[in-house]
């Protein structure tokens, strides 16, 4: 873990996030499901459902109920791919877990929070998205797990590290 470290502003031995969120991914047919997101951080980008967990909530618990909330869908048997650590300059810290489902319940519907949005998998709307996602969500496309430690100035990466091949326990089950 060393090596993470290496040219880091950041002291990831003792960094903690101060917020902890769910991301999802849907992919279905050779597309992603993705969202616009309408409101809060991140508002007129693109990205996955989610947010922060509740208190008493797993993330896995939180990444199916975000993505209700968001789409009025419920993904099935998501997996955790990744973890993402975001020292930020504008907002506190965030610890962010990363599911991918291929299936789901219900009808993506556009709410208050989202507007979903199906793209083909070569035709993912990177400039659109977080500076980040373009780093890490390949790899979770090619199903490689990953820990991504990112550092922000506003909205842009100016250091990131990525571990590939990240072990994730599949301990919380929900279907």
């Amino acid at each position: 873990m060393d090596s993470s470290n290496a040219g880091s502003p950041i002291d990831w031995g003792s960094w903690r996030a101060h917020t902890h969120a769910t991301l999802v991914f849907i992919i279905k047919d050779g597309e992603i499901l993705l969202i616009e997101k309408k409101r809060g951080l991140g508002a007129g980008k693109i990205n996955g459902p989610g947010g922060k967990i509740d208190p008493g909530e797993t993330p896995l618990q939180c990444a199916v109920r975000e993505t209700q909330e968001e789409l009025l869908i419920t993904p099935l048997r998501p997996q955790k791919m990744g973890e993402l650590h975001f020292a930020m300059s504008d907002v506190p810290d965030i610890l962010c877990h990363v599911y991918l489902a291929y299936d789901f319940l219900g009808v993506p519907t556009e709410t208050v929070e989202a507007k979903p949005l199906w793209f083909r998998l070569n035709d993912i709307p990177y400039s659109r998205m977080w500076s980040d996602d373009i780093h890490w969500l390949p790899l979770m496309l090619q199903d490689c797990r990953f820990l991504g430690r990112f550092t922000f100035n506003g909205e842009e990466v100016d250091w990131f590290d990525i571990e590939k091949d990240v072990f994730f326990p599949q301990g919380d089950k929900v279907e």
